[in-house]
């Protein structure tokens, strides 16, 4: 006889556990929980006898894991939609950039927004990915590119996480690119952020991973190697923006250091892919920054699927290159543009994103995973990758607490 807190029934669950079919479908289930984990999963038929503090019918309604989105940059001061309409009436992003817009206009406003500011503006694009389901994100730093912002930011994250309901992973991506006082010293820059904005970070613990964008416009191998270095002295796992714009050996560079992820990889080459998959690095595609640039290299997903590595799939909510803050949104861009199934989609924002995290604790529905369960009113899950302007979201619950995001 067992005690639950909660016990869902009559529920069809998509487990996204490996084996069985590609959704781990589950008809007829029930899921008991206690203590914010899942404490039982199966067939009604199968299920114990037990007592539990509440009982909820779902009616036939789907269960899956909560969302993950596992690449944003959901802290910035400002926004660029007014560069946005310049590009749109054909002015080049380097004419921009030349005018003083670009990466560094949100880096100004970043540095000139208030903790408050930032920390209004951030929750606002965050409870907009929990109304669609989403439970965890990763929040990257990388507007502040200098030690008192690039604090700043993650101290932001870390709110958003004592505010909840999410859960926030937070990253540290100072070396996002070259900051205007560095210009032409990238290599110094790296210097500043390996001796002393890497040792603050992590003595305050306000990254849970660091990441780096190894690009010819931003940093080379070399100096990226450095910083990777460093920060596994501190014991941080690291994670990389690579190949995004060319082959910069990107992705063999973050399987070299065990990456958790290595996120673009538009010009990953087949080496690439081998190594990642050696390494046991996560894929993490992003459909919507491929749409903003208007972008027609395609990230290699083919050769992913053969050399089996994970793929994971994510917003990248940003001002300047994936406006977005929809992980359904999300879903239905890789499905258009990548040529990824629903069920990868699935996988890709709940199995797939939570190892791109190396979070071990959720993204299936599994016993003692956390109770991180969403509930939809779809007559299948291949349906989250499919509807467009309707959020079929019923219930979420987050390390089993009921959350009633506002629609």
């Amino acid at each position: 006889m067992s005690d639950w807190d909660l016990l869902l029934t009559d529920a069809r669950i998509a487990s996204m556990c490996p084996g069985g079919d590609e959704y781990g479908t589950v008809e007829d289930g029930v899921v008991a929980i206690r203590d914010g984990l899942i404490d039982w999963i199966g067939p009604a038929s199968r299920c114990p006898d037990g007592s539990a503090n509440e009982r909820r019918s779902l009616d036939g309604r789907w269960l899956t894991p909560a969302l993950i989105d596992c690449h944003t940059h959901l802290v910035f001061g400002g926004d660029r939609a007014d560069e946005y309409e310049q590009r749109l009436k054909g002015v080049s992003y380097e004419e921009i950039a030349a005018a003083g817009g670009g990466i560094l206009s949100t880096v100004r406003a970043t540095r000139a927004s208030k903790s408050d500011e930032l920390l209004a503006s951030a929750g606002e694009r965050l409870q907009a990915l929990v109304r669609e389901g989403v439970a965890t994100v990763e929040v990257k730093s990388g507007y502040g590119l200098d030690v008192d912002t690039e604090l700043k930011m993650l101290e932001v994250a870390r709110g958003l996480a004592a505010n909840g309901p999410a859960d926030v992973q937070s990253t540290l991506l100072a070396a996002h690119t070259v900051p205007p006082e560095y210009r032409g010293r990238a290599g110094d820059y790296i210097d500043l952020v390996c001796d002393e904005l890497l040792p603050a970070v992590h003595e305050r613990g306000l990254a849970d991973a660091v990441d780096a964008y190894c690009e010819t416009i931003a940093f080379d191998a070399t100096q990226v190697a450095k910083l990777f270095r460093r920060a596994q002295e501190l014991g941080l796992p690291v994670k990389l923006h690579a190949d995004q714009l060319s082959d910069c050996g990107g992705a063999e560079l973050a399987a070299r250091f065990g990456a958790l992820s290595a996120d673009h990889l538009e010009y990953t080459s087949n080496g690439g892919v081998r190594a990642m998959a050696s390494a046991g690095t996560v894929a993490v595609l992003l459909p919507g920054a491929f749409l903003t640039l208007n972008e027609s290299q395609l990230p290699p997903v083919a050769a992913l699927r053969e050399a089996r590595v994970p793929i994971a799939i994510a917003t990248d909510c940003n001002p300047g290159t994936s406006p977005l803050c929809s992980i359904r949104l999300v879903m239905w861009l890789a499905t258009r543009l990548f040529g990824l199934t629903p069920a990868e989609c699935l996988a890709g924002t709940t199995r797939n994103a939570a190892l791109a995290l190396g979070l071990e604790d959720r993204g299936t529905l599994a016993v003692g995973k956390r109770a991180d369960i969403a509930t939809w009113d779809v007559g299948h899950p291949r349906d989250l990758a499919y509807w467009l302007g309707r959020n079929p979201l019923s219930d979420l619950l987050i390390a089993g607490q009921n959350i009633s995001p506002t629609r």
